[in-house]
């Protein structure tokens, strides 16, 4: 039985990663390496009563599986390791011989290091299996499992030591976007206190990196910095330099937000959209590219040897974050989970407004970047760093054809590719009509616009088509259509099945 045999007949498990043992009379004393290797990294199954031999598996079975089960699953809640654990167990029986499998998930950062007997028996999982973990690797998982203090410590600066033209920037950043804010009717200092920067009149670490001058700052983080390239290519190697520009280093946080934020804005498309009668100059894929920049500022252990880096490519716009997520991308999309690393840098941030106080940034980034671009962000990473990566294909300039939709776009069966240069014009054409009917006073929504680029595009597509297109309910569809033609915008000619839309 090989690999993938086995895989199938074991359909209702998530196959992550997995370890077999033969363990056929007693548990085999190499499965706690691999215990700690999984709870360290991406968690996975352990399956007994399997051998393997080169690629080949072969079905042993459990000799005794009810002491198997029951012995193992008090191990691990026992003394052995540093930490009690769990696991789901699933027992399976092939040819009558029964094969025991154990989901050891990964455990919370404020949990790893996880080893077994003493701290030389940390483990992690790679490629090749279990890996005794270096010093470094668990250095940077006990950095992890202090998630939320490091920057709250106090240094031993006080108010007087912080950068003031920094800090002046900051309060009148708030006083413009936060005018009836409480901080703004008290001192600085006091300010300072009540967003606990400043405690006992000592300055925390995260408030040196983000008000600190550059001395006050290089005496907390040796080597501060965040690594800003932009490279005329989709790598160093097919980039005609090494790179085009690498931004100097900034005295503190707070003007490396500014910095970095102007500099991504100039590789975010943003088509002329007007809101309340002016430019909208704040569209979904603006917000997702801001939220990753917050989200790094937060999220960064800045004592890690690796720098926090941000890289603008031909195609696509990467931030590496030294310091792991604190659970797993799915979770935190779906549970809306927030837990910043840098908890007094993320108060400084929210404060004004530049990130949000519960665990949306993530969904915004998703979501806003899907709005316009073709690609999803991808996260990736490990229990040390996390990668986001935001491509920069734009919707309908793709090449690709799926359920009736290429470039995004919906086709008639007679349809030829849109060129690029026409899907130009049919974008300058949208905004002439929502220009036009702003300047008499009827509205047009975002999501009655994008359908207003497909009916422009196709004026025989039907609303199934949209629906599917937009990934909108058919019902969101008809309600905006509705809505389109009250308003004399559109006009339908003709039967629904060979008649056509009129746009106004």
């Amino acid at each position: 039985m090989n690999k993938q045999e086995l895989i199938q007949k074991l359909q209702d498990i998530e196959w992550q990663d997995f370890e077999v043992k033969e363990a056929r009379a007693e548990i085999p004393k190499n499965v706690w390496e691999t215990v700690s290797g999984f709870s360290n990294t991406s968690g996975g199954w352990i399956i007994f009563g399997v051998s393997k031999r080169g690629k080949e598996y072969e079905v042993l079975g459990v000799d005794n599986p009810e002491k198997i089960e029951q012995d193992f699953l008090s191990i691990l809640r026992g003394e052995k390791f540093n930490r009690k654990l769990s696991a789901k167990s699933k027992k399976y029986t092939f040819d009558k011989k029964t094969v025991l499998g154990f989901h050891i998930p990964s455990v919370y950062p404020k949990d790893k290091p996880i080893y077994y007997n003493s701290p030389s028996n940390t483990f992690i999982r790679t490629g090749s299996g279990d890996q005794r973990a270096t010093k470094e690797e668990i250095d940077a998982m006990y950095r992890n499992s202090s998630f939320d203090k490091k920057d709250e410590q106090l240094t031993s600066f006080s108010c007087e030591d912080l950068d003031q033209d920094t800090l002046g920037r900051y309060r009148t950043y708030l006083k413009t976007i936060e005018p009836t804010h409480r901080y703004n009717n008290v001192s600085a200092k006091k300010m300072l206190e009540l967003m606990q920067v400043v405690v006992k009149g000592k300055v925390t670490v995260g408030g040196v990196l983000v008000f600190g001058t550059s001395e006050a700052v290089n005496q907390v983080i040796s080597d501060f910095r965040i690594e800003y390239l932009e490279v005329s290519g989709t790598s160093f190697a097919n980039a005609s330099d090494r790179y085009e520009y690498r931004m100097p280093v900034q005295k503190n946080l707070y003007e490396y937000y500014f910095s970095l934020s102007d500099k991504l804005l100039k590789h975010i498309n943003i088509p002329f959209k007007l809101k309340n009668f002016s430019r909208d100059e704040n569209p979904p894929q603006i917000i997702a590219i801001r939220e990753a920049l917050v989200n790094l500022l937060m999220h960064t252990d800045y004592f890690s040897n690796a720098k926090p880096r941000i890289r603008v490519l031909s195609d696509r716009i990467e931030f590496f974050n030294p310091g792991s997520l604190p659970k797993d991308i799915k979770f935190i999309l779906k549970e809306e989970f927030s837990m910043p690393r840098n908890n007094v840098i993320a108060r400084i941030f929210r404060t004004i407004r530049l990130s949000e106080n519960i665990g949306s940034g993530f969904y915004k980034m998703f979501s806003g970047w899907l709005s316009y671009y073709a690609k999803k962000p991808v996260v990736e990473g490990d229990f040390d760093y996390y990668k986001i990566t935001f491509y920069l294909e734009r919707k309908m300039f793709g090449d690709g054809e799926k359920d009736g939709v290429k470039d995004g776009v919906p086709l008639t069966s007679n349809q030829q590719k849109i060129p690029v240069g026409s899907l130009e014009i049919i974008q300058k054409k949208v905004e002439n009509v929502v220009q036009t009917w702003s300047k008499r006073g009827v509205n047009v929504g975002e999501t009655e616009e994008i359908i207003l680029k497909q009916i422009i595009i196709n004026p025989h597509v039907r609303i199934a088509l949209i629906s599917r297109t937009l990934k909108l309910s058919r019902r969101t569809i008809e309600d905006a259509v509705a809505r389109l033609k009250s308003k004399g915008i559109l006009k339908r000619i003709g039967p629904d099945k060979g008649g056509h839309w009129e746009v106004k």
